[in-house]
């Protein structure tokens, strides 16, 4: 019943234009200031996230994650210093405009995800609270932006039938 709400209802549909420009403008802002910042360089956040892993009584938490940063993201650190601002900045342009907004929550989410495991709480669980509740909205979140439009020319490019995932009257 929540999820057809959340899927069907106008009202939801406004809320979440409300919810997904809110939280555009933050992804937005965050990577066009690293963008046009002049020399964004992630090595420094990356190396502070396996010198201080996130720790627990019982040692580090997600050691995992550590290797990961430790044997691929800290020796690709210039494909994260691409990957991160463009990331940030063009999340937050589909969640403004409602252009793929499923897409862009999603990545939000990781991006989200990845910086929580790196020890940065921040603002991060309210913001992968609402990318994920975009993502359960899926087209309606969307419904009052290019995504109106963009997604029935995916459906009918790529032969994807509608199966009543329309906005109540």
């Amino acid at each position: 019943m929540l999820v057809n709400f959340l899927r069907t209802n106008k009202l939801s549909a406004a809320l979440f234009t409300v919810f997904r420009i809110y939280l555009g403008y933050a992804w937005l802002t965050a990577g066009w200031g690293k963008i046009t910042g002049g020399g964004f360089d992630a090595t420094g956040f990356l190396k502070g996230a396996v010198a201080n892993p996130v720790a627990g009584p019982g040692g580090i938490v997600y050691g995992g994650w550590v290797s990961f940063l430790e044997s691929f993201a800290i020796p690709n650190a210039e494909i994260f210093n691409v990957l991160i601002p463009w990331g940030e900045f063009l999340v937050g342009l589909g969640l403004i405009l409602g252009c793929l907004t499923t897409a862009a929550a999603f990545f939000a989410v990781v991006m989200n995800f990845s910086f929580l495991l790196s020890g940065t709480v921040s603002h991060n669980p309210t913001d992968i609270i609402m990318g994920v509740l975009i993502m359960v909205a899926g087209y309606n979140a969307g419904v009052f932006g290019l995504d109106r439009y963009v997604v029935p020319f995916f459906k009918k490019r790529f032969g994807k039938e509608d199966k009543g995932n329309k906005i109540a009257a």
